[in-house]
């Protein structure tokens, strides 16, 4: 089963890959997390969403270390999203707001996203535990 996984994870492996001063940005053992998502892309289960994508490249001062970047997450696969993802993610947004709880809206979005495929959730966001209490979303357990 593929998991969406969110910028946070990512994020965090390709910045201690970097602080390695490793030009191939190779996932490294800095956490859980990280090691999980080495599992993912060694069975090909990593997935993301273009929401995803632009948080992650996003910030990127040098064009080289963009481009390094965009290459290395090439080969990931982005869910490609309906109409009904963008409904069902404002649907999230209002439920949760209506138990004071906010999250922004990519957030919501990779939750619908998610719950629509039936994809647990890989994270570091503590949001999403708060959001899963209330919201048909499966995250994935950081052991």
């Amino acid at each position: 089963m593929q998991v969406l996984v969110d910028s946070s994870v990512w994020s965090l492996a390709l910045r201690r890959a970097n602080a390695r001063g490793n030009p191939e940005i190779p996932l490294v053992q800095p956490s859980q997390a990280v090691e999980i998502l080495r599992d993912l892309i060694g069975d090909g289960r990593a997935v993301m969403i273009g929401a995803i994508r632009q948080e992650v490249l996003s910030g990127i001062k040098q064009a080289e270390q963009f481009k390094r970047l965009q290459q290395a997450l090439a080969g990931f696969e982005d869910i490609a999203l309906l109409r009904s993802d963008y409904e069902l993610a404002a649907e999230f947004f209002n439920t949760c707001r209506g138990k004071g709880i906010q999250g922004s809206t990519i957030d919501f979005l990779i939750c619908a996203a998610a719950s629509a495929r039936e994809l647990p959730i890989l994270s570091t966001d503590q949001d999403f535990i708060r959001f899963a209490k209330h919201l048909p979303i499966k995250l994935l357990a950081i052991r």
